[in-house]
């Protein structure tokens, strides 16, 4: 079986995983976008992005046993043919726009629609975000998807201003990715990116994916909203600020 052998990589990829297990519940779903980010300080992105895919999977089914019912299917209506749309986009510009362009990109996006919110929060009577709006951002959460699982972001721009109950909206999040994620197998093969050492190494990273999950579901079952979305944001805070240091740097 070959594998990554730098232990450097371990490092940054045990930690990676379990952000991204934690994110998976929907509690601290802005940190999971630093999942790729963190293990490509050891390998080229595209490679993080296919160790990463079987441990998604992974905690997509866990996450979806313990979340499904509590979705919300209209907006699963409304996201999911956006967000597979996204993939597709992702799938033909792949080899076009480099990682790191699309890493500033997010970044710089994501610490303009914080800091919007930061001058002008949004009011408690303020009306709910039109249907076209979520559209756009799942189909952008689609493609960095796809890119660099750094989804996340584009979808908290459409989702925050939605104040759903902290599980309806960890729910729907899960739902929406898990998807997304399926639809990544095919589209990666066919770029190469589906090896046996990447796959391999997954597996020795596999008992790692369990555990961010389960400590993500215990909190995000008893966290007040107001927290809930305070650490949201932090989240979406240090990925902005990582995504765009890596495009710039």
């Amino acid at each position: 079986m070959t594998v990554i052998t730098d232990p450097f990589f371990y490092l940054v990829a045990v930690p990676a995983v379990l952000l991204v297990g934690i994110s998976k519940s929907g509690f601290g779903a802005g940190f999971g976008a630093l999942g790729v980010p963190l293990m490509a300080l050891a390998v080229p992105v595209p490679q993080a992005a296919a160790v990463m895919l079987p441990l998604l999977m992974v905690m997509d089914a866990l996450g979806l046993k313990a979340l499904w019912r509590d979705r919300d299917p209209d907006l699963i209506k409304l996201l999911l043919p956006a967000g597979l749309l996204g993939t597709v986009i992702g799938t033909m510009l792949f080899g076009v726009l480099s990682s790191r362009t699309v890493a500033a990109v997010v970044g710089a996006i994501t610490l303009v629609f914080l800091a919007l919110r930061t001058v002008f929060p949004p009011r408690t009577d303020a009306p709910r975000p039109p249907a076209a709006v979520g559209f756009f951002f799942a189909t952008v959460s689609g493609f960095t998807s796809f890119v660099a699982h750094a989804g996340g972001p584009p979808m908290g721009f459409y989702m925050l201003p939605l104040r759903l109950p902290p599980l309806r909206f960890t729910a729907t999040m899960a739902v929406f990715f898990a998807a997304i994620n399926a639809s990544k197998w095919l589209p990666y093969a066919w770029l190469g990116l589906i090896d046996w050492t990447n796959m391999s190494t997954a597996v020795l990273l596999l008992p790692v994916a369990p555990m961010g999950v389960w400590i993500g579901v215990r909190v995000v079952q008893h966290i007040p909203p107001k927290l809930f979305y305070r650490l949201f944001s932090l989240g979406m805070l240090l990925t902005g600020s990582k995504l765009l240091w890596d495009g710039l740097r």
